[in-house]
């Protein structure tokens, strides 16, 4: 949940890097928090205002901490435009997300796993 809350705090940063288990775990609760909200509204009877309402205030933090992921395998953040192209988009988007990060420093920053804790 650390991670969670760690992209929502960092959600207009788009310069730095960020490493796959903080993008995972991002996605990872994001999803279950979509499924719960989805499973709730369908039970209670309620159109889908709830979930709607969250997937706007997560949209930006998502694309930041994708942005950043994309800088901790030295690509540029705009290879997230990618995810516009149904499906080959979407492939060649996991492969780099799935990357590990670039060891060392590079162009975006230090590199997150080198890092001491905060």
């Amino acid at each position: 949940m650390e991670w969670y809350i760690k992209v929502l705090q960092n959600f207009g940063d788009f310069q730095s890097r960020a490493r796959r288990k903080e993008y995972w775990m991002f996605v990872l609760v994001n999803f279950l928090i979509l499924m719960v909200l989805s499973i709730l509204e369908t039970l209670i009877g309620l159109p889908t205002v709830i979930s709607s309402l969250y997937s706007l205030v997560v949209l930006i933090p998502g694309i930041a901490v994708a942005v950043r992921r994309m800088h901790d395998t030295n690509k540029s953040g705009w290879w997230v435009l990618i995810l516009l192209l149904p499906f080959i988009g979407w492939i060649i988007f996991l492969i780099f997300a799935i990357q590990d990060s670039e060891a060392g420093a590079n162009r975006f920053g230090p590199n997150p796993k080198e890092q001491p804790a905060a």
